[in-house]
């Protein structure tokens, strides 16, 4: 390689390195957790901006969140998660950052995994990197119920986007500036994930899974019990089956 370019490398990795990025935190009644996952996103990567975005929370959430050094936008009152990512990514729009990474504030998400998720963004290799439980050798095992309902949503998004998808309810994902333009301005709002896939693949987005670990819930509880699950499996189908006949506005500028 000549001295040009190893120079005009540098200054590439050099851009790179800087990239201004957020990490969107939706949470709700989260306080035992939440300072948790805020301090292991710093210690994983100082140069994350987090955004904690309180969805109505009862308990002390916003407070600890805060109190942990995390940017808190409250909501007036629970909008759901949906809304409550668009919030985080329109904030993200707003304020110019070039990389935005969704991780839940219960704790679940590692973010000794955010590296893996970053790599092939900051490579420019994809638009969105999904942190997939069930790819790799690091096998999460969800309840029965829960995990049928998501091979038949990994079925039914692998055939409406035409590439396999393993997790598509994965709420561990990160986007470059054009997945926060896309989000920022459509994001689905009811059990949200499986639906945003097709939306990227809609506007011809790259997308990538890539193995995570998914730890063991401390503290709270899910929103999706047995029960749910099976009507979570029935909507959110139906809802795939439909917007592959809705008219999506184009990708902001």
């Amino acid at each position: 390689m000549s001295v040009v370019a190893e120079t005009l490398s540098e200054a590439k990795a050099g851009r790179v390195a800087t990239k201004s990025r957020l990490a969107i935190l939706p949470a709700l009644n989260e306080e035992a957790s939440i300072a948790r996952v805020v301090r292991e996103i710093r210690a994983a990567d100082p140069g994350f901006e987090i955004l904690v975005i309180d969805d109505g929370s009862t308990d002390h959430t916003a407070h600890e969140a805060e109190r942990a050094g995390a940017r808190v936008v409250s909501l007036p009152y629970n909008l759901g998660i949906g809304a409550a990512v668009q919030t985080g990514y329109q904030y993200a729009r707003n304020n110019g950052y070039e990389i935005a990474v969704q991780i839940d504030g219960d704790g679940q998400h590692d973010p000794g995994d955010l590296d893996r998720l970053l790599a092939p963004i900051l490579r420019d290799e994809v638009d969105m990197v999904i942190g997939s439980r069930f790819c790799g050798e690091r096998r999460y095992r969800p309840p029965v119920a829960r995990r049928l309902g998501i091979l038949l949503l990994s079925a039914v998004v692998t055939v409406l986007i035409r590439r396999r998808m393993t997790d598509p309810t994965s709420g561990f994902r990160a986007v470059n500036r054009r997945g926060i333009l896309l989000f920022a301005g459509n994001y689905p709002h009811d059990y949200p994930e499986a639906e945003a896939n097709v939306l990227v693949a809609r506007h011809k987005l790259r997308l990538l899974e890539v193995p995570v670990t998914m730890r063991t819930r401390e503290t709270g509880r899910s929103s999706i019990t047995a029960l749910r699950s099976l009507y979570y499996m029935i909507k959110v189908s139906l809802a795939l089956f439909v917007s592959v006949f809705r008219r999506y506005p184009a990708l902001e500028d």
